[in-house]
């Protein structure tokens, strides 16, 4: 494909070699000019458009590995625990995947044609140094889930071995409140995470391929084994729920339906760690598409009907399908099920909790953190915020947990979607993006519209955080009220006040654009349409 040549960006010129195909993705033809840049790195650089070769398998495959996992099903399965029935719950989980779809497409969309991951987009809008802020609240929100993966998978290790070596593995000496075979089954389900992340994005992407179509496999074994037992769907789908459809159910709603949101709002945001490679946006966008809602749906399906069966059969809701599992007669039927289960929730921790952090890691210090290092550090934090406090208790997961980190994730979504969309109209200069002093550096590399934005939005959305570990009235009481909704009030808030904040540089901005329309840009300049 040839580049086209031509046109100033808004709010910044294209440098030199910048180059835009017909299919609108975009691309250096040198690298040199911003390799000696201390804000540059091997991982942090953008995709040459002839790397970029994932196509829709590849998205579907990714949506598959990392909705397919022991805490998907429990987020489904946790409503049930909460008192909804089998309908109410699916309903709040497919609304929750088809909004926060939205601006995961939206944000997707950068990384496609640029070939940049999450921590340099935000530049576009933070600032090189501000992007720091919203790289590093998404890092750690991820070592805080990538712990949770770890511990519930290493709990499905310690299970299995359980059934297979007997009592004497499960029921060892406690050690700081846990069995000694659990925390050493955490670790070498952390290990083995490790292990795989230290070969590199294409060793991610190779494992999630070939796992995806087996991961599956551990939940049908799980809902089959209750269909049977339980009699059919019949007894399941007549499970009642406690709830009912009136107030008590709509109080719950709100804040359930904002946690299935938050759940995805970190991808939300990253996604474009994963567009980078997309070989068209049409191939991007038809795969996340195709996988996320299907797949989510499909998980949210098994998981309500499981956990109803398993109230059927044991009197109990077990929101925790590893230890569900535990309960079955069958110590075959358990071993592969627990088997599909790691390899499961293998697959959706490092797409989703390793990744992502790694490159916001590496880009804090791009010279001296590399893709590798950042997947070691994700995993020590990881480890050090305490997963099996956080997995404890279904309304502390949703309410504490997933609600006020959606809440601050929204507000950093706001701004990204008005910066990229509205005011950029997804023009970026990209060499800009790791030159100092360049289009991007704004003052001393920080934006200060966008933090005050994000500020804004964080504080309208968790200012009112209660339950749990929060105050009953409110952290701040007057803004109670919009907690629970407060993933949708951190994206409106910071969206509109980015806006409003960016008000006074408008106008340079269309000065660029009437001298962008009337060919005004020196020759050599790509242009970088659509």
């Amino acid at each position: 494909m040839e580049p086209s040549v031509g046109s100033n960006l808004a709010q910044g010129k294209a440098g030199p070699g910048q180059l835009s195909h017909a299919d609108g993705r975009v691309e250096l033809s040198d690298l040199s000019a911003i390799s000696g840049s201390r804000f540059y790195n091997h991982e942090l650089a953008p995709v040459p458009v002839g790397q970029r070769t994932w196509g829709t398998y590849n998205y579907f495959a990714l949506w598959m590995g990392m909705a397919h996992n022991i805490p998907s099903y429990a987020l489904a399965a946790s409503l049930i625990a909460l008192g909804m029935n089998w309908l109410q719950a699916l309903i709040t989980i497919t609304i929750g995947n088809i909004v926060v779809l939205a601006p995961m497409l939206l944000n997707s969309h950068a990384g496609t044609k640029y070939g940049i991951p999450f921590p340099v987009f935000a530049r576009a809008f933070y600032g090189i140094r501000g992007a720091n802020l919203a790289a590093l609240l998404r890092a750690f929100i991820a070592c805080g889930w990538f712990g949770i993966q770890t511990w519930v998978g290493g709990e499905a290790i310690y299970i299995l071995l359980g059934k297979l070596i007997g009592p004497t593995w499960r029921d060892s000496a406690v050690v700081a409140g846990q069995h000694w075979t659990l925390w050493l089954s955490f670790a070498v389900f952390w290990l083995l995470q490790m292990l795989i992340i230290w070969r590199g994005m294409e060793a991610v992407r190779k494992f999630e391929n070939w796992t995806a179509p087996l991961v599956s496999v551990g939940f049908l074994i799980l809902l089959g084994y209750v269909l049977v037992k339980a009699g059919g769907l019949g007894p399941i789908l007549a499970e009642p729920g406690t709830l009912g459809w009136g107030p008590d159910f709509w109080k719950v709603f709100a804040p359930s339906l904002m946690a299935m949101i938050a759940f995805w709002s970190t991808l939300s945001l990253n996604m474009p760690d994963f567009t980078r490679f997309g070989g068209s946006q049409r191939k991007q966008a038809r795969g996340q598409i195709l996988g996320l809602p299907t797949t989510m749906t499909f998980i949210a399906i098994v998981a309500i009907l499981t956990t109803s069966g398993g109230s059927v059969l044991y009197g109990e809701q077990i929101w925790d399908p590893a230890k569900l599992a535990d309960r079955f007669s069958s110590p075959v039927l358990v071993v592969v099920a627990l088997i599909a289960l790691v390899l499961a929730t293998v697959s959706a921790n490092l797409a989703a909790n390793v990744v992502s952090p790694s490159y916001d890691f590496s880009n804090a210090f791009p010279k001296k953190i590399t893709f590798a290092i950042g997947g070691l550090i994700t995993g020590v934090i990881g480890v050090l915020i305490q997963p099996w406090r956080l997995y404890s208790d279904p309304s502390i997961y949703i309410f504490a947990w997933l609600g006020f980190y959606g809440g601050v994730l929204g507000a950093v979504a706001g701004v990204l979607i008005a910066g990229y969309w509205v005011l950029r109209r997804t023009r970026l200069d990209l060499a800009g993006l790791y030159t100092e002093g360049g289009s991007y550096w704004f003052k001393a590399g920080w934006n200060w519209r966008a933090v005050l934005a994000t500020l804004l939005g964080a504080v309208a959305a968790v200012g009112g955080a209660y339950g749990g570990p929060f105050p009953e009235d409110g952290l701040i009481p007057f803004l109670k009220v919009l907690y629970d909704y407060n993933w949708v009030v951190g994206l409106v808030v910071a969206f509109g006040a980015y806006l409003a904040l960016s008000a006074s540089s408008r106008p340079a901005a269309k000065k660029e654009d009437a001298s962008e329309r009337h060919g005004t840009s020196r020759p050599g300049a790509a242009a970088v349409d659509g």
